[in-house]
């Protein structure tokens, strides 16, 4: 392997973990996100007052 083979696999290995690594964080805020999402719905459903047939 010569030197600018070397060069080029290297910096296409930084390249694909560069993207991975940014790939990967983009997908774990999403995830978050949509955990708080669903956390504040169940959140604001448990807190309603609950209607019952007498109250109509």
């Amino acid at each position: 392997m010569s030197y600018a083979s070397y060069v080029i696999a290297a910096y296409a290995v930084f390249a694909i973990v560069l993207g991975w690594d940014f790939v990967s964080t983009r997908l774990q805020i999403l995830r978050q996100l949509r955990a708080a999402r669903r956390r504040q719905s169940r959140d604001a459903a448990r807190a309603r007052p609950k209607r019952s047939m007498e109250v109509q």
